[in-house]
Protein backbone atom coordinates (compact mmCIF):
# COMPACT_ATOMS: atom_id res chain seq x y z
CA UNK A 1 0.00 0.00 0.00
CA UNK A 2 1.57 3.43 -0.56
CA UNK A 3 0.72 6.69 0.77
CA UNK A 4 -0.92 7.15 3.83
CA UNK A 5 -3.66 4.44 4.84
CA UNK A 6 -7.18 6.15 5.17
CA UNK A 7 -9.03 5.61 8.99
CA UNK A 8 -5.45 3.87 10.08
CA UNK A 9 -3.93 5.71 13.33
CA UNK A 10 -0.95 4.71 15.10
CA UNK A 11 -1.13 5.98 18.81
CA UNK A 12 1.64 5.09 21.05
CA UNK A 13 3.10 1.81 19.03
CA UNK A 14 -0.98 0.54 19.09
CA UNK A 15 -2.93 0.58 15.97
CA UNK A 16 -6.34 1.57 15.57
CA UNK A 17 -9.25 1.74 12.77
CA UNK A 18 -10.51 6.15 13.12
CA UNK A 19 -13.39 7.37 11.54
CA UNK A 20 -14.24 11.12 11.93
CA UNK A 21 -17.98 11.80 12.65
CA UNK A 22 -19.49 14.27 10.00
CA UNK A 23 -20.35 17.48 11.85
CA UNK A 24 -24.03 16.76 11.03
CA UNK A 25 -24.42 13.52 12.88
CA UNK A 26 -22.11 13.83 16.09
CA UNK A 27 -25.42 15.38 18.25
CA UNK A 28 -27.01 11.75 17.44
CA UNK A 29 -23.18 9.65 17.85
CA UNK A 30 -22.10 11.89 20.54
CA UNK A 31 -18.38 11.89 19.48
CA UNK A 32 -16.40 13.82 16.64
CA UNK A 33 -14.76 10.55 16.00
CA UNK A 34 -14.75 6.44 16.54
CA UNK A 35 -11.75 4.06 16.95
CA UNK A 36 -11.42 0.39 17.19
CA UNK A 37 -8.23 -0.55 18.49
CA UNK A 38 -6.23 -3.19 16.31
CA UNK A 39 -3.46 -4.16 18.13
CA UNK A 40 0.34 -3.67 18.27
CA UNK A 41 0.98 -5.77 15.44
CA UNK A 42 1.26 -4.00 11.81
CA UNK A 43 0.12 -6.61 9.71
CA UNK A 44 -2.30 -8.12 11.79
CA UNK A 45 -3.88 -4.84 11.75
CA UNK A 46 -4.05 -3.93 8.35
CA UNK A 47 -5.70 -6.80 7.59
CA UNK A 48 -8.52 -6.09 10.37
CA UNK A 49 -8.83 -2.74 9.52
CA UNK A 50 -11.64 -3.32 5.99
CA UNK A 51 -13.46 -5.02 9.12
CA UNK A 52 -13.03 -2.77 11.71
CA UNK A 53 -13.62 0.54 9.58
CA UNK A 54 -17.12 -1.59 8.13
CA UNK A 55 -18.31 -1.57 11.63
CA UNK A 56 -17.81 1.94 12.24
CA UNK A 57 -19.49 3.47 9.14
CA UNK A 58 -22.12 1.14 9.99
CA UNK A 59 -22.13 3.17 12.87
CA UNK A 60 -22.64 6.34 11.12
CA UNK A 61 -25.06 4.34 8.73
CA UNK A 62 -27.23 4.05 11.53
CA UNK A 63 -26.93 7.72 13.20
CA UNK A 64 -27.91 8.78 9.25
CA UNK A 65 -31.52 6.93 9.69
CA UNK A 66 -31.87 8.56 12.78
CA UNK A 67 -31.93 11.62 11.62
CA UNK A 68 -33.79 10.68 8.74
CA UNK A 69 -31.38 9.92 6.25
CA UNK A 70 -32.08 7.78 3.38
CA UNK A 71 -30.54 4.11 3.06
CA UNK A 72 -30.17 4.82 -0.70
CA UNK A 73 -28.69 8.59 -0.14
CA UNK A 74 -25.22 8.98 -2.23
CA UNK A 75 -22.40 6.99 -0.74
CA UNK A 76 -20.81 9.24 2.28
CA UNK A 77 -17.72 7.12 1.65
CA UNK A 78 -17.43 6.10 -1.79
CA UNK A 79 -15.13 2.78 -2.80
CA UNK A 80 -14.48 2.01 -6.23
CA UNK A 81 -15.21 -1.70 -7.12
CA UNK A 82 -11.84 -3.23 -6.65
CA UNK A 83 -11.63 -1.14 -3.22
CA UNK A 84 -15.22 -3.06 -2.31
CA UNK A 85 -13.34 -6.68 -3.34
CA UNK A 86 -10.58 -5.64 -1.09
CA UNK A 87 -11.82 -4.88 1.97
CA UNK A 88 -14.32 -7.62 1.67
CA UNK A 89 -11.13 -10.38 0.88
CA UNK A 90 -9.71 -8.68 4.24
CA UNK A 91 -12.74 -8.99 5.96
CA UNK A 92 -13.64 -13.22 5.07
CA UNK A 93 -10.04 -13.69 5.88
CA UNK A 94 -9.87 -12.21 9.33
CA UNK A 95 -13.69 -13.66 9.84
CA UNK A 96 -12.28 -16.97 9.22
CA UNK A 97 -9.43 -16.31 11.57
CA UNK A 98 -11.82 -16.00 14.23
CA UNK A 99 -13.61 -18.83 13.16
CA UNK A 100 -10.21 -20.72 13.43
CA UNK A 101 -10.43 -19.70 17.55
CA UNK A 102 -13.09 -22.90 17.49
CA UNK A 103 -11.57 -26.26 16.39
CA UNK A 104 -14.69 -27.64 14.90
CA UNK A 105 -14.57 -25.57 12.33
CA UNK A 106 -11.38 -25.59 11.64
CA UNK A 107 -11.93 -29.60 10.98
CA UNK A 108 -14.25 -29.23 7.59
CA UNK A 109 -12.31 -29.55 4.58
CA UNK A 110 -14.53 -28.90 2.01
CA UNK A 111 -15.84 -26.08 -0.26
CA UNK A 112 -19.28 -26.45 -1.84
CA UNK A 113 -17.96 -26.52 -5.49
CA UNK A 114 -21.42 -25.69 -6.64
CA UNK A 115 -21.13 -22.59 -5.02
CA UNK A 116 -17.65 -22.08 -6.28
CA UNK A 117 -18.82 -22.62 -9.99
CA UNK A 118 -21.28 -19.70 -9.35
CA UNK A 119 -18.80 -17.58 -7.92
CA UNK A 120 -17.14 -18.58 -11.11
CA UNK A 121 -20.12 -17.67 -13.57
CA UNK A 122 -20.80 -14.59 -11.64
CA UNK A 123 -17.61 -12.95 -12.22
CA UNK A 124 -17.50 -14.51 -16.32
CA UNK A 125 -20.91 -12.24 -15.88
CA UNK A 126 -23.22 -15.21 -16.98
CA UNK A 127 -25.04 -14.55 -14.12
CA UNK A 128 -28.88 -12.25 -14.65
CA UNK A 129 -29.40 -9.42 -12.32
CA UNK A 130 -31.52 -11.54 -10.11
CA UNK A 131 -28.94 -14.48 -10.14
CA UNK A 132 -26.46 -12.30 -8.75
CA UNK A 133 -28.67 -10.76 -6.37
CA UNK A 134 -29.12 -14.15 -4.84
CA UNK A 135 -25.45 -14.76 -4.74
CA UNK A 136 -24.01 -12.14 -3.33
CA UNK A 137 -26.42 -9.59 -2.97
CA UNK A 138 -26.49 -9.47 0.59
CA UNK A 139 -22.77 -8.20 0.88
CA UNK A 140 -23.19 -5.49 -1.95
CA UNK A 141 -26.00 -4.58 0.74
CA UNK A 142 -23.48 -4.81 3.70
CA UNK A 143 -21.63 -2.04 1.73
CA UNK A 144 -24.76 0.02 0.85
CA UNK A 145 -25.36 0.17 4.59
CA UNK A 146 -21.97 1.14 5.71
CA UNK A 147 -21.96 4.54 2.67
CA UNK A 148 -19.63 2.86 0.48
CA UNK A 149 -22.13 1.99 -2.35
CA UNK A 150 -24.97 4.37 -3.74
CA UNK A 151 -25.53 1.91 -6.90
CA UNK A 152 -29.30 0.63 -7.49
CA UNK A 153 -29.77 -3.20 -8.51
CA UNK A 154 -30.18 -3.44 -12.63
CA UNK A 155 -27.28 -1.01 -13.55
CA UNK A 156 -24.10 -1.47 -14.58
CA UNK A 157 -22.41 -0.20 -12.08
CA UNK A 158 -23.95 -2.95 -9.45
CA UNK A 159 -22.72 -5.34 -11.46
CA UNK A 160 -19.36 -4.51 -11.44
CA UNK A 161 -19.46 -4.36 -7.86
CA UNK A 162 -21.16 -7.61 -7.38
CA UNK A 163 -18.67 -9.30 -9.85
CA UNK A 164 -16.19 -7.73 -8.52
CA UNK A 165 -17.26 -9.40 -4.70
CA UNK A 166 -17.78 -12.55 -6.75
CA UNK A 167 -13.72 -12.33 -7.20
CA UNK A 168 -12.94 -11.48 -3.48
CA UNK A 169 -15.50 -14.57 -2.23
CA UNK A 170 -13.77 -17.14 -4.67
CA UNK A 171 -10.00 -15.70 -3.33
CA UNK A 172 -10.87 -16.25 0.10
CA UNK A 173 -12.34 -19.30 -0.08
CA UNK A 174 -9.09 -20.36 -2.09
CA UNK A 175 -7.37 -18.83 0.80
CA UNK A 176 -9.65 -20.79 3.44
CA UNK A 177 -8.73 -23.90 1.58
CA UNK A 178 -4.91 -23.52 2.27
CA UNK A 179 -5.63 -22.68 5.82
CA UNK A 180 -7.00 -26.23 6.37
CA UNK A 181 -3.95 -27.56 4.70
CA UNK A 182 -1.67 -25.07 7.23
CA UNK A 183 -0.57 -22.76 4.82
CA UNK A 184 -1.23 -19.16 6.17
CA UNK A 185 0.86 -17.62 3.55
CA UNK A 186 -1.10 -17.46 0.60
CA UNK A 187 -1.69 -14.16 -1.08
CA UNK A 188 -4.68 -13.01 -3.97
CA UNK A 189 -3.68 -13.99 -7.51
CA UNK A 190 -6.51 -12.28 -9.07
CA UNK A 191 -5.20 -8.97 -10.22
CA UNK A 192 -8.28 -7.14 -9.45
CA UNK A 193 -7.74 -7.75 -5.41
CA UNK A 194 -3.38 -8.27 -5.74
CA UNK A 195 -3.42 -4.83 -7.33
CA UNK A 196 -6.11 -2.91 -5.21
CA UNK A 197 -5.18 -0.17 -2.75
CA UNK A 198 -7.24 1.24 -0.06
CA UNK A 199 -8.14 4.61 -0.64
CA UNK A 200 -5.59 6.94 1.20
CA UNK A 201 -6.04 9.43 3.67
CA UNK A 202 -7.26 12.44 2.21
CA UNK A 203 -5.87 15.74 2.07
CA UNK A 204 -7.45 17.80 4.50
CA UNK A 205 -9.43 20.78 2.66
CA UNK A 206 -7.66 23.69 2.20
CA UNK A 207 -9.86 26.93 1.40
CA UNK A 208 -9.46 28.61 -1.95
CA UNK A 209 -10.18 31.93 -0.86
CA UNK A 210 -9.06 31.66 2.54
CA UNK A 211 -5.37 31.24 0.62
CA UNK A 212 -5.82 34.00 -1.45
CA UNK A 213 -6.25 36.68 1.10
CA UNK A 214 -3.18 34.70 2.86
CA UNK A 215 -1.10 35.15 -0.25
CA UNK A 216 -1.75 38.68 -0.97
CA UNK A 217 -1.24 39.66 2.51
CA UNK A 218 2.20 38.17 2.35
CA UNK A 219 2.48 40.40 -0.90
CA UNK A 220 0.79 43.30 0.56
CA UNK A 221 4.20 42.99 3.16
CA UNK A 222 6.43 42.97 0.91
CA UNK A 223 5.13 45.87 -0.80
CA UNK A 224 2.92 44.56 -4.19
CA UNK A 225 -0.97 44.41 -4.30
CA UNK A 226 -1.90 47.42 -2.35
CA UNK A 227 -5.28 46.97 -3.99
CA UNK A 228 -6.02 43.80 -1.51
CA UNK A 229 -6.28 42.00 -4.18
CA UNK A 230 -9.09 43.31 -5.29
CA UNK A 231 -8.21 43.33 -9.52
CA UNK A 232 -7.53 39.52 -9.42
CA UNK A 233 -10.72 38.41 -6.94
CA UNK A 234 -13.10 38.06 -9.54
CA UNK A 235 -10.43 35.48 -10.54
CA UNK A 236 -10.68 33.51 -7.29
CA UNK A 237 -14.93 33.68 -7.18
CA UNK A 238 -14.88 32.78 -11.33
CA UNK A 239 -13.16 29.17 -10.48
CA UNK A 240 -15.20 28.66 -7.22
CA UNK A 241 -18.30 28.78 -8.99
CA UNK A 242 -16.88 27.08 -11.79
CA UNK A 243 -15.72 23.97 -9.41
CA UNK A 244 -19.18 24.74 -7.05
CA UNK A 245 -16.49 24.12 -3.87
CA UNK A 246 -13.49 26.39 -2.92
CA UNK A 247 -11.09 23.41 -1.34
CA UNK A 248 -7.75 23.53 -3.28
CA UNK A 249 -6.52 20.31 -2.71
CA UNK A 250 -9.10 18.97 -4.88
CA UNK A 251 -8.56 20.98 -7.62
CA UNK A 252 -7.15 19.06 -10.71
CA UNK A 253 -5.29 20.03 -13.96
CA UNK A 254 -8.30 18.84 -15.64
CA UNK A 255 -10.46 21.03 -13.90
CA UNK A 256 -8.23 24.54 -14.73
CA UNK A 257 -8.40 23.01 -17.88
CA UNK A 258 -11.90 22.87 -18.43
CA UNK A 259 -12.29 26.40 -16.69
CA UNK A 260 -10.29 27.57 -19.03
CA UNK A 261 -12.03 26.29 -22.02
CA UNK A 262 -15.04 27.66 -20.33
CA UNK A 263 -13.87 31.00 -19.93
CA UNK A 264 -12.19 31.41 -23.60
CA UNK A 265 -15.67 31.62 -24.83
CA UNK A 266 -16.53 35.28 -23.35
CA UNK A 267 -13.24 36.66 -22.43
CA UNK A 268 -10.21 37.08 -25.06
CA UNK A 269 -7.11 34.95 -25.10
CA UNK A 270 -4.78 37.53 -23.61
CA UNK A 271 -7.08 37.94 -20.89
CA UNK A 272 -7.73 34.60 -19.91
CA UNK A 273 -3.72 34.02 -19.75
CA UNK A 274 -2.44 37.23 -18.83
CA UNK A 275 -4.72 37.61 -15.83
CA UNK A 276 -7.19 34.50 -14.95
CA UNK A 277 -4.54 31.85 -15.29
CA UNK A 278 -1.73 33.95 -13.92
CA UNK A 279 -3.49 34.45 -11.06
CA UNK A 280 -3.92 30.97 -10.41
CA UNK A 281 -0.28 30.18 -11.40
CA UNK A 282 1.07 32.43 -8.94
CA UNK A 283 -1.12 31.26 -6.18
CA UNK A 284 -0.38 27.92 -6.39
CA UNK A 285 3.30 28.19 -6.82
CA UNK A 286 3.00 30.38 -3.57
CA UNK A 287 1.23 27.38 -1.93
CA UNK A 288 3.72 25.21 -2.65
CA UNK A 289 6.60 27.22 -1.61
CA UNK A 290 5.29 27.57 2.00
CA UNK A 291 3.80 23.66 2.28
CA UNK A 292 -0.23 24.77 1.91
CA UNK A 293 -0.36 22.31 -0.97
CA UNK A 294 1.50 19.23 -2.31
CA UNK A 295 1.81 20.79 -5.73
CA UNK A 296 1.01 23.09 -8.16
CA UNK A 297 -1.49 21.80 -10.51
CA UNK A 298 -1.78 24.83 -12.82
CA UNK A 299 1.96 25.31 -13.83
CA UNK A 300 0.97 24.16 -17.65
CA UNK A 301 -2.46 25.65 -18.05
CA UNK A 302 -1.65 28.03 -20.38
CA UNK A 303 -3.72 29.36 -23.08
CA UNK A 304 -2.33 30.53 -26.66
CA UNK A 305 -2.37 33.89 -27.63
CA UNK A 306 -2.08 34.96 -31.50
CA UNK A 307 0.91 37.15 -31.68
CA UNK A 308 -0.03 40.87 -32.02
CA UNK A 309 0.71 42.48 -35.57
CA UNK A 310 0.91 46.10 -35.16
CA UNK A 311 0.51 48.24 -38.60
CA UNK A 312 1.77 51.75 -37.19
CA UNK A 313 3.68 53.20 -34.74
CA UNK A 314 2.59 52.38 -30.81
CA UNK A 315 3.22 56.03 -29.71
CA UNK A 316 1.65 59.31 -30.67
CA UNK A 317 3.44 60.88 -33.92
CA UNK A 318 4.18 64.51 -33.35
CA UNK A 319 0.79 65.62 -35.70
CA UNK A 320 -1.52 63.22 -33.14
CA UNK A 321 0.26 64.62 -29.94
CA UNK A 322 -0.31 68.02 -31.13
CA UNK A 323 -3.85 67.49 -32.09
CA UNK A 324 -5.03 65.45 -29.01
CA UNK A 325 -3.57 68.43 -26.79
CA UNK A 326 -4.66 71.49 -28.84
CA UNK A 327 -8.06 69.69 -27.53
CA UNK A 328 -7.53 69.21 -24.87
CA UNK A 329 -6.28 73.12 -24.18
CA UNK A 330 -9.58 74.50 -25.76
CA UNK A 331 -11.96 71.90 -24.55
CA UNK A 332 -15.23 73.24 -23.53
CA UNK A 333 -18.38 71.12 -21.88
CA UNK A 334 -21.13 71.45 -24.30
CA UNK A 335 -24.60 72.46 -23.56
CA UNK A 336 -27.90 70.71 -23.87
CA UNK A 337 -30.50 71.65 -26.41
CA UNK A 338 -31.93 73.44 -23.40
CA UNK A 339 -28.52 75.18 -22.90
CA UNK A 340 -27.51 73.73 -19.76
CA UNK A 341 -24.30 72.50 -19.03
CA UNK A 342 -25.02 68.76 -17.37
CA UNK A 343 -21.30 67.30 -17.67
CA UNK A 344 -19.14 68.20 -13.73
CA UNK A 345 -16.47 70.30 -13.30
CA UNK A 346 -14.20 67.68 -12.66
CA UNK A 347 -15.12 65.68 -15.81
CA UNK A 348 -14.50 68.42 -17.66
CA UNK A 349 -11.10 69.10 -15.70
CA UNK A 350 -9.90 65.65 -16.74
CA UNK A 351 -10.29 66.25 -20.34
CA UNK A 352 -7.79 69.39 -19.95
CA UNK A 353 -5.42 68.52 -17.83
CA UNK A 354 -5.38 64.39 -17.79
CA UNK A 355 -3.20 64.36 -21.56
CA UNK A 356 -0.51 67.19 -21.31
CA UNK A 357 0.61 65.78 -17.55
CA UNK A 358 0.51 62.22 -19.60
CA UNK A 359 2.62 63.91 -22.44
CA UNK A 360 5.54 64.59 -20.16
CA UNK A 361 5.62 62.22 -17.48
CA UNK A 362 4.76 59.15 -19.83
CA UNK A 363 2.52 57.87 -16.61
CA UNK A 364 -0.35 55.54 -16.76
CA UNK A 365 -3.58 57.35 -17.60
CA UNK A 366 -5.06 55.92 -14.29
CA UNK A 367 -2.42 56.86 -11.82
CA UNK A 368 -2.88 60.60 -13.36
CA UNK A 369 -6.55 60.28 -12.91
CA UNK A 370 -6.42 59.09 -9.07
CA UNK A 371 -3.74 62.15 -8.03
CA UNK A 372 -5.19 64.29 -4.89
CA UNK A 373 -4.70 67.59 -4.11
CA UNK A 374 -2.28 66.03 -1.42
CA UNK A 375 -0.30 64.52 -3.54
CA UNK A 376 1.46 67.48 -5.04
CA UNK A 377 4.28 69.52 -3.59
CA UNK A 378 6.97 71.88 -4.28
CA UNK A 379 10.36 71.26 -4.00
CA UNK A 380 13.43 73.53 -4.96
CA UNK A 381 10.54 75.85 -6.64
CA UNK A 382 9.29 73.47 -8.45
CA UNK A 383 5.85 71.61 -8.70
CA UNK A 384 6.50 67.88 -8.06
CA UNK A 385 3.69 65.05 -8.07
CA UNK A 386 3.78 61.91 -6.57
CA UNK A 387 1.72 59.07 -7.46
CA UNK A 388 1.50 56.27 -5.03
CA UNK A 389 -0.85 53.48 -4.00
CA UNK A 390 -2.26 55.67 -1.28
CA UNK A 391 -4.49 57.40 -3.85
CA UNK A 392 -5.06 54.03 -5.82
CA UNK A 393 -2.97 51.79 -7.46
CA UNK A 394 0.53 51.57 -8.89
CA UNK A 395 1.97 48.67 -10.52
CA UNK A 396 5.58 48.63 -9.52
CA UNK A 397 4.22 48.43 -6.22
CA UNK A 398 6.10 52.06 -4.30
CA UNK A 399 5.21 55.39 -5.05
CA UNK A 400 7.74 57.02 -7.28
CA UNK A 401 8.08 61.67 -7.51
CA UNK A 402 7.68 63.04 -10.55
CA UNK A 403 8.86 66.92 -11.44
CA UNK A 404 6.44 68.65 -13.80
CA UNK A 405 7.35 70.22 -17.16
CA UNK A 406 7.11 74.12 -17.85
CA UNK A 407 4.64 73.80 -20.50
CA UNK A 408 2.02 72.72 -17.77
CA UNK A 409 2.83 75.35 -15.79
CA UNK A 410 2.32 77.89 -18.17
CA UNK A 411 -0.92 76.52 -18.84
CA UNK A 412 -2.38 76.66 -15.57
CA UNK A 413 -2.04 74.15 -14.32
CA UNK A 414 -0.48 75.11 -10.80
CA UNK A 415 -3.13 77.81 -10.13
CA UNK A 416 -5.74 75.01 -10.83
CA UNK A 417 -3.90 72.71 -8.15
CA UNK A 418 -4.07 75.86 -5.48
CA UNK A 419 -7.89 76.05 -5.80
CA UNK A 420 -8.94 73.01 -6.26
CA UNK A 421 -10.29 71.11 -2.87
CA UNK A 422 -8.76 68.83 -0.46
CA UNK A 423 -8.59 65.08 -1.95
CA UNK A 424 -9.34 64.02 -5.19
CA UNK A 425 -8.84 66.34 -8.34
CA UNK A 426 -10.44 64.51 -11.39
CA UNK A 427 -12.95 61.90 -9.29
CA UNK A 428 -15.58 62.29 -6.86
CA UNK A 429 -14.92 59.26 -4.70
CA UNK A 430 -14.99 59.67 -1.42
CA UNK A 431 -13.43 56.99 0.11
CA UNK A 432 -9.77 55.41 -0.25
CA UNK A 433 -10.85 51.90 -0.75
CA UNK A 434 -13.23 53.28 -3.61
CA UNK A 435 -9.99 55.52 -5.21
CA UNK A 436 -8.82 53.02 -7.83
CA UNK A 437 -12.17 51.96 -9.29
CA UNK A 438 -13.32 55.69 -9.82
CA UNK A 439 -9.64 56.27 -11.80
CA UNK A 440 -10.46 53.38 -13.88
CA UNK A 441 -14.07 54.71 -14.69
CA UNK A 442 -13.10 57.93 -15.70
CA UNK A 443 -10.24 57.00 -16.98
CA UNK A 444 -12.10 55.43 -19.19
CA UNK A 445 -14.25 58.11 -20.23
CA UNK A 446 -11.34 59.94 -21.13
CA UNK A 447 -10.53 57.53 -23.44
CA UNK A 448 -14.67 57.83 -25.06
CA UNK A 449 -13.76 61.62 -25.45
CA UNK A 450 -11.11 60.87 -27.45
CA UNK A 451 -12.96 58.00 -29.72
CA UNK A 452 -16.49 60.32 -29.98
CA UNK A 453 -14.18 63.21 -30.81
CA UNK A 454 -12.16 61.78 -34.17
CA UNK A 455 -9.04 61.93 -31.84
CA UNK A 456 -7.88 58.25 -31.42
CA UNK A 457 -6.32 57.27 -34.30
CA UNK A 458 -6.68 53.73 -36.00
CA UNK A 459 -5.11 51.01 -34.29
CA UNK A 460 -3.81 53.17 -31.38
CA UNK A 461 -4.63 52.82 -27.70
CA UNK A 462 -5.25 56.73 -26.69
CA UNK A 463 -4.21 56.64 -23.22
CA UNK A 464 -1.33 54.21 -23.38
CA UNK A 465 0.03 55.32 -26.54
CA UNK A 466 2.07 58.41 -24.27
CA UNK A 467 3.58 56.07 -22.61
CA UNK A 468 5.06 54.61 -25.71
CA UNK A 469 5.54 58.49 -27.12
CA UNK A 470 7.67 59.43 -23.65
CA UNK A 471 10.16 56.06 -24.20
CA UNK A 472 10.34 56.74 -27.73
CA UNK A 473 11.29 60.88 -26.75
CA UNK A 474 13.37 59.68 -24.07
CA UNK A 475 15.89 57.12 -26.71
CA UNK A 476 15.96 60.18 -29.24
CA UNK A 477 17.17 62.61 -26.74
CA UNK A 478 19.60 60.02 -25.26
CA UNK A 479 18.03 59.97 -21.81
CA UNK A 480 18.55 57.02 -20.01
CA UNK A 481 16.56 54.26 -19.99
CA UNK A 482 16.92 53.98 -15.82
CA UNK A 483 16.09 57.44 -16.02
CA UNK A 484 13.39 57.08 -17.84
CA UNK A 485 11.85 54.03 -16.04
CA UNK A 486 12.20 55.94 -12.89
CA UNK A 487 10.04 58.79 -14.35
CA UNK A 488 7.26 56.10 -15.99
CA UNK A 489 7.12 53.71 -13.26
CA UNK A 490 8.99 50.83 -14.94
CA UNK A 491 11.15 48.39 -12.88
CA UNK A 492 14.23 47.90 -14.22
CA UNK A 493 15.36 45.16 -16.10
CA UNK A 494 19.32 44.19 -14.52
CA UNK A 495 20.38 44.01 -10.80
CA UNK A 496 22.64 46.87 -11.01
CA UNK A 497 19.36 49.56 -11.78
CA UNK A 498 18.84 48.74 -7.83
CA UNK A 499 21.33 50.46 -7.36
CA UNK A 500 21.67 54.21 -6.61
CA UNK A 501 18.71 56.91 -6.76
CA UNK A 502 17.36 58.44 -9.78
CA UNK A 503 17.07 61.53 -7.91
CA UNK A 504 13.96 64.71 -8.57
CA UNK A 505 17.19 66.64 -9.71
CA UNK A 506 17.93 63.94 -12.34
CA UNK A 507 14.44 63.63 -13.73
CA UNK A 508 13.65 67.25 -13.72
CA UNK A 509 16.98 67.39 -15.86
CA UNK A 510 15.48 65.16 -18.19
CA UNK A 511 12.02 66.29 -18.40
CA UNK A 512 13.04 70.04 -19.28
CA UNK A 513 15.12 68.68 -22.47
CA UNK A 514 11.26 67.66 -23.66
CA UNK A 515 10.17 70.13 -26.11
CA UNK A 516 7.30 72.16 -25.88
CA UNK A 517 4.45 71.56 -28.15
CA UNK A 518 3.69 74.03 -30.41
CA UNK A 519 -0.77 74.57 -29.39
CA UNK A 520 -1.34 77.92 -31.07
Amino acid sequence: MSGKIKNFVNRSGRYHARLVVPKDLRGIVGRTELRTPLGGDYRQAIKLLPGAVAELQHKIALAERKQGIQPNAPARYPMTPQQIALSHYHQRLAFDEELRNDWRYASIGSIDDHYVQQLRDGIAGKLQDNELEDLIGDRVARFQATGNVDAKLGTDNWRMIARALCSAELEALARVVERHEGDFSGKPTDPLIANAEMPPERPKPVNLKQLWRDYVNVRKNAGYMRDDGKRQMPVIDSLCKHLKHADANRITKADLLAWRDKLIEELSAKTVNDIYLSAIRSLFAWAVENDRLPENVALSVKQPKARKVYNRERGYTDTEAKKVLSASRTYNPKPDEFGNIRESEKAADLKRWVPIICAFTGARVSEITQLRKEDFRKVDGRLVIRITPDAGTVKSGGYRDVPLHKQIIEEGFADFVAKADDGPIFHNADSPEKFQRAAVIVSNKLSDWLRKSGLRPEGLQPNHAWRHRFKTQCRELEISDRVGDAIQGHVGRTASDNYGDVTIKTKADAIDRLPSYDLR
